[in-house]
């Protein structure tokens, strides 16, 4: 059952880090990174040893920016020791980094972020079992939390570039929401 992730990834990616980690928080998975939270008197590679032994898998963002960064490098390399499941998303074109060089990756080209995001949730799913979502109203700023729409549905609508379709419990305002990252959708 996987319900805690580490985020890999370099001061240059923290955009698509806080992409990957918002969408996880929608779905309920709990992220971890060494960039996001600093800890009085504990430091960065303590974080991160505690952040990669605390979950149940580690997702490195591989991007040209990342592949000579020593803080992604090391974080995948202590994943790999202790033998712990990497589903990397890579940049197309980008070399693997040596530890993980025979692992496919989920890719991704320039904008097509959201993608890989919505392979990663599906590979995810078939992993552990799934039930909630959390969305925040575009119109009241509530936040509620809902059934998660089965795979299935969610495969079909990206399929059919179509938005999923929910209802707000607290002003019932409909909502539409990226299949890919469950984001709501706001005109």
């Amino acid at each position: 059952m996987i319900s805690k992730i580490y985020v890999s990834h370099c001061h240059s990616d923290a955009d698509l880090a806080g992409d990957l980690c918002t969408a996880l928080y929608r779905i309920c998975i709990e992220s971890l990174t060494s960039q996001f939270r600093y800890t009085c008197g504990i430091s960065r590679t303590a974080w991160a040893s505690f952040g990669i032994r605390s979950s149940e898998c580690i997702v490195p963002i591989v991007t040209s920016n990342s592949i000579f960064s020593r803080t992604v490098n090391m974080e995948i390399g202590f994943a790999k020791a202790i033998d712990h499941l990497i589903i990397p998303i890579a940049e197309d074109g980008v070399e693997m980094p040596f530890f993980i060089e025979d692992v496919v990756p989920i890719t991704f080209s320039s904008g097509g972020f959201a993608n890989a995001v919505a392979d990663l949730i599906r590979i995810v799913r078939s992993l552990t079992r799934l039930e909630w979502l959390r969305v925040r109203c575009p119109i009241c700023g509530e936040e509620m939390t809902q059934y998660l729409t089965p795979q299935e549905n969610v495969d079909r609508a990206i399929r059919e570039n179509r938005y999923l379709e929910t209802a707000c419990s607290f002003c019932e305002a409909e909502i539409s929401l990226d299949p890919r990252t469950f984001s709501p959708i706001t005109d």
